[in-house]
């Protein structure tokens, strides 16, 4: 996948974690750890938006693009 969430490590800076953001953020403990984990394939803008406000942070500081390597 070319798009890399980096939500566990703008957790680490902003010293939080995942129940404190979860209950935070108003969704479940499971679909915040899944997001963490990169195992979703979308992200609500409603809940990027709220992730955003809790960490005082920009989108592109939990979401990266990374470019896929093309195999030869």
């Amino acid at each position: 996948m070319a798009i890399i969430l980096r939500l566990d490590r703008m957790m680490a800076d902003r010293k939080i974690s995942l129940n404190e953001l979860a209950q935070k953020v108003g969704i479940a403990n499971v679909n915040l750890s899944n997001i963490k984990t990169g195992k979703v394939s979308a992200i609500r803008f409603s809940t990027l938006n709220a992730i955003c406000d809790v960490l005082d942070c920009q989108p592109g500081d939990i979401l990266e693009f990374q470019r896929d390597e093309k195999q030869v």
